[in-house]
C-alpha cells in the first residue's frame, strides 16, 4: 500500500522564534519614527517594530545579495556587463489590515542599511482606472477588483523599473478624492530596492490556452509579503478606520465620502459594515485571500493588531 507523503511548503515560527533571528541587527528608528510610519488604525509599537522587522530586514538582505550575485553571474555568463537590476519587495493583503505601515517600516528601516541603498515605495493604487472609465464600465462598486485596474499599465510600470530605465513614472492616487489625479505622477529613479504595495499583486492572471509568453505583475517581484488576519477581525479594523475617518479626513469639503461625516453613528457603522460585506470581502475571499499561498513570508495578525505568527516559504 503506497503511503502518502506530505509537504508543508512553509516553516511557521511563533514570534519569539523569530525575534531571535535578529541576530545583532541594530534597530536604526526611534520610537518617534514608527509613530509618524503607522497609519491611522495601526497602534505599531517600537517594540514590535524591532522584532518582526529587524529579523525580516536581515533575511531580506541576504536575498538581495543572492540576486545580485545571481545577476553578475547570469552577466558573466552571457558575456556582458548588465546593469544592477533593482530589488522589488511586494506588500499584499486586505484592506485594512497593515499594508501600508509595513512598506513605510520597512523602507524607512532599508534605507538605513550601511550601504545606504536607494529604496522607493509605490502603491498600486495609481494604476486603478479614474472613476469617470470605472464608472463608464459599471466598475465603481468593484473598485480594487482585479479588473479596476490598469493592469498592462501596471505590469509595463515594473518591466520598466527591472530593465534598469533610469527614470520611471506611476500616476497619483488621492485618497481623499477617492481618484486618480491628472496629470500628476511619482518618479522613480534608478531604485536599489522597489517597495510595491496593493491588495492584487501576487494574482497570476489567466493563461493563455496557446502557451503563449505572458507576464503577471508577479513575475517581477523578488520576495513578496502577504499580511493575513481572520476576516471578522478585518471587519472590526475596516469599521474602527472608517470611524476614525469620519471624524478626520471624511470632515474636508472635498473628500468624496464628506457625506458620510454627517452620518449618526449608528448609520456609519452600518454604511461601514455594508462597504465591507458588498465589496471587501468579496474582494478578500475571490481575489485577494487565494494569492496568500504564493506569498514569501506570511505575517499573521491577531485581534490586537499584533503580528503572532510568521510563515517562511522553503526554497
Amino acid at each position: 500500500m503506497s503511503q502518502r507523503l506530505s509537504y508543508a511548503p512553509y516553516i511557521t515560527f511563533t514570534i519569539q522564534e523569530w525575534a531571535r533571528l535578529r541576530a545583532d541587527e541594530p534597530m536604526t528608528l526611534e520610537a518617534a519614527d514608527i509613530k509618524s510610519l503607522r497609519t491611522l488604525n495601526d497602534p505599531i509599537s517600537l517594540a514590535e517594530a524591532e522584532i518582526v522587522y529587524l529579523p525580516l530586514t536581515r533575511l531580506l538582505s541576504f536575498y538581495v545579495e543572492a540576486i545580485q550575485n545571481l545577476h553578475a553571474v547570469s552577466s558573466r555568463f552571457l558575456g556582458h556587463n548588465g546593469k544592477k537590476v533593482p530589488f522589488i519587495i511586494g506588500v499584499a493583503g486586505s484592506v485594512a489590515v497593515g499594508k501600508s505601515t509595513t512598506a513605510r517600516i520597512l523602507r524607512a528601516l532599508l534605507r538605513r542599511w550601511p550601504s545606504s541603498p536607494r529604496v522607493d515605495l509605490v502603491t498600486t493604487d495609481g494604476f486603478l482606472y479614474p472613476n469617470k472609465v470605472l464608472d463608464a464600465r459599471g466598475l465603481m462598486e468593484r473598485k480594487g477588483f482585479p479588473e479596476s485596474y490598469d493592469r498592462a499599465a501596471f505590469v509595463d510600470f515594473l518591466a520598466a523599473i527591472k530593465s534598469g530605465k533610469p527614470r520611471v513614472s506611476a500616476p497619483v492616487y488621492s485618497h481623499l478624492v477617492y481618484d486618480v489625479v491628472p496629470g500628476e505622477q511619482v518618479v522613480v529613479e534608478s531604485p536599489d530596492i522597489l517597495i510595491v504595495e496593493g491588495l492584487n499583486i501576487l494574482q497570476p492572471g489567466d493563461l493563455p490556452r496557446a502557451g503563449t509568453p505572458i507576464v503577471f505583475a508577479s513575475d517581477f517581484i523578488d520576495f513578496s509579503i502577504y499580511i493575513d488576519a481572520d476576516e471578522a477581525v478585518l471587519e472590526d479594523w475596516y469599521v474602527e478606520r472608517f470611524m476614525k475617518l469620519r471624524q478626520t479626513a471624511f470632515r474636508d469639503p472635498k473628500s468624496f465620502f464628506r457625506r458620510f461625516a454627517e452620518l449618526s453613528e449608528p448609520a456609519a457603522i452600518g454604511t461601514a459594515q455594508t462597504i465591507w460585506t458588498n465589496i471587501n470581502l468579496p474582494n478578500l475571499r475571490e481575489n485577494i485571500l487565494p494569492t496568500r499561498s504564493r506569498a514569501d513570508l506570511v505575517l499573521k495578525k491577531g485581534a490586537d493588531h499584533a503580528i503572532h505568527e510568521v510563515a517562511l516559504r522553503k526554497i
